[in-house]
């Protein structure tokens, strides 16, 4: 699902899209996102998604301690995008977030649930946290009953994470020596 634009788009900035919302041009049932300046409409999720979403926060919010917050589906600010991953983990406490979404430099982790978005989400979704410097980007590959981790992110002409790892749902993974996940509960269609 990579986000194909015409020349003749008009882009917009965060900052034209935040006064768009502020004037009540956007509401809060209406899905989208501003990726890469390009208004994009969100993907409706199945219960696949929904269920592994849900068993990632469980599974994150204990983990990550006093000093991180576990986000789901709730905005994240970059240079020339908003998107609303799955998961973001940021740092805390809350209360920074009361009139800004996290950014960059707050953001530890973002995963992305994929099953029909698997494609978008490994370009255009990969593309914009590395260009950010996002250090740590997951994608749940549904599809694959897979992990895809990439770390070490590089701007540049060609965005991109330096380092990639695969694991299935007999593994663990680790963040940053943080913590550690077992995969085992996080796929569906697994007893």
């Amino acid at each position: 699902m990579t986000v194909e634009v015409s020349k003749n788009v008009f882009r917009l900035s965060v900052r034209q899209y935040h006064e768009m919302i502020d004037a009540g041009v956007f509401n809060e049932d209406d899905r989208v996102e501003l990726i890469e300046g390009v208004l994009v409409r969100k993907m409706t999720k199945g219960p696949p998604h929904d269920f592994t979403v849900s068993i990632l926060k469980d599974m994150l919010t204990p983990l990550v301690g006093n000093d991180w917050i576990v986000r789901v589906q709730s905005a994240i600010t970059l240079r020339d995008s908003e998107p609303e991953p799955d998961i973001a983990i940021v740092a805390a406490p809350h209360k920074r977030y009361q009139q800004r979404h996290p950014g960059p430099r707050d953001i530890a982790l973002v995963i992305e649930v994929a099953e029909s978005t698997l494609e978008y989400d490994r370009s255009d979704k990969l593309r914009i946290y590395a260009r950010a410097g996002v250090p740590a980007y997951w994608i749940v590959n549904l599809v694959d009953d897979r992990l895809e981790v990439y770390s070490d992110p590089r701007g540049g002409k060609t965005p991109t994470y330096r380092i990639y790892a695969e694991f299935g749902p007999e593994d663990a993974v680790t963040l940053a020596d943080v913590f550690s996940l077992p995969l085992a509960n996080v796929f569906p269609n697994r007893d």
